[in-house]
Parts: C-alpha cells; sequence; structure tokens
C-alpha cells in the first residue's frame, strides 16, 4: 500500500469520527455509505440481526439516542498497510435509554481504539474495543 493511500485511509477514518460526533443522522448514514463498504465485517459481537452498513448505521443511531451529544475526540491515528487504528475519548450526555440503563442526565467519559482494515479506499472490516464498563459505572448501573 502506499504512502498516499495510507494517508488517504487516516483521513477516511477521522472524516468518519467528525461525521459520528455531528448528531445529524442524515450526515452520519451518508458518510457511511460513502466510506463504508456495504458489507463491512463488524467484528465487535454486537445484538443485532442486521449485517453491513445498516448495522453500522443501527449501532449509531442507538447511542445518539442516548447520548445526543456525543462527541468523539481522537487522541492517536496509527496506520501500517491497509489498517488504521485510533485512540478515541467519547463523551456524552445520557439523555435516553441505555443499554436498559433509564436517562439519568450524567456525563460520561470512556475510551475506545477502533481498528479498520480498508479495501478499495472503503473501510471494509472493523474491530472495536469500548470500556463499557466505565460508562456502566458513571451511569450507576455498575458499583464503582
Amino acid at each position: 500500500m502506499s504512502a498516499t493511500e495510507v494517508t488517504r485511509n487516516k483521513a477516511t477514518l477521522r472524516r468518519f469520527h467528525d461525521a459520528v460526533s455531528t448528531d445529524d443522522a442524515e450526515i452520519i448514514a451518508r458518510t457511511i455509505d460513502e466510506m463504508v463498504d456495504p458489507d463491512v465485517q463488524i467484528r465487535t459481537p454486537l445484538p443485532l440481526e442486521t449485517k453491513g452498513t445498516q448495522a453500522m448505521k443501527e449501532v449509531l443511531a442507538v447511542l445518539h439516542r442516548a447520548f445526543p451529544d456525543l462527541h468523539v475526540e481522537v487522541e492517536d491515528v496509527i496506520a501500517e498497510g491497509d489498517r488504521v487504528v485510533t485512540r478515541n475519548t467519547v463523551t456524552g450526555t445520557h439523555r435516553g435509554e441505555y443499554m436498559g440503563v433509564a436517562p439519568t442526565g450524567k456525563s460520561v467519559t470512556y475510551n475506545e481504539i477502533i481498528i479498520a482494515r480498508f479495501a478499495d479506499g472503503r473501510i471494509a472490516e472493523t474491530w472495536a474495543v469500548v470500556d463499557i464498563l466505565s460508562v456502566m459505572r458513571q451511569l450507576g448501573a455498575i458499583p464503582s
């Protein structure tokens, strides 16, 4: 993979995170349609029947219903070959149901690491490590 392609892939993943931070369902859906392969393989276990970009859209819709002001701050971007990794800090205010927890109005901050494999300039496969335990503790659903 050329240095130009690696740079382009890094910029694509940053743009993806920027779109997620907009809380605009149309922008998020359009960005997914543009940047993500329709048959993307999401390697993070999800409680969904859907696959591909539809699953990605559903996950982000759930997050935005729970945390309408969701913001992803990209802390680090590392790329090699066809893979790009971002280490992110995510913030939001709990205004909707999340994983069975009624809205609390509490602010949360958590960390995540996203790995994306690119093919033909689009995200073709993802892995995510998200600190859900920290979120649930901050919401009071799990004791500290």
